[in-house]
């Protein structure tokens, strides 16, 4: 079974019509459009798993970059969950995003305060 990441996924793309863009290629065993949980709406990346690895390079090679729905989609390879790169929610970038108190005393703000 080889599993494919699909990218640039039009909003209007649907699971099935993900399968039957693909079955032009090969057998699908599953199509899958990434929902997002809070809107219901499509998240512009989905998934296609074929059981022949044939095929599905077959599909890979055919079907990058192709129209699907009005939108070019982008098809790989989809990585192992432990080889992707883990995504990080901490923000932290680096240098002063400025904000409150960004240095100097407290009593320094640019005026007379005595």
């Amino acid at each position: 079974m080889t599993k494919l990441f699909i990218g640039n996924l039009s909003w209007s793309t649907t699971d099935n019509s993900l399968r039957a863009f693909f079955e032009q290629v090969g057998t699908v065993e599953s199509a899958r459009v990434v929902m997002d949980k809070m809107t219901g709406k499509s998240r512009g990346f989905g998934f296609v798993e074929m059981p022949n690895a044939e095929e599905a390079q077959k599909a890979v090679a055919d079907l990058n970059e192709r129209d699907l729905d009005g939108r070019n989609i982008r098809v790989s390879e989809a990585l192992p969950e432990g080889e992707r790169p883990r995504r990080t929610f901490n923000n932290d970038r680096g240098g002063d995003r400025g904000g409150f108190n960004r240095g100097g005393d407290h009593n320094d703000r640019g005026g007379n305060w005595n």
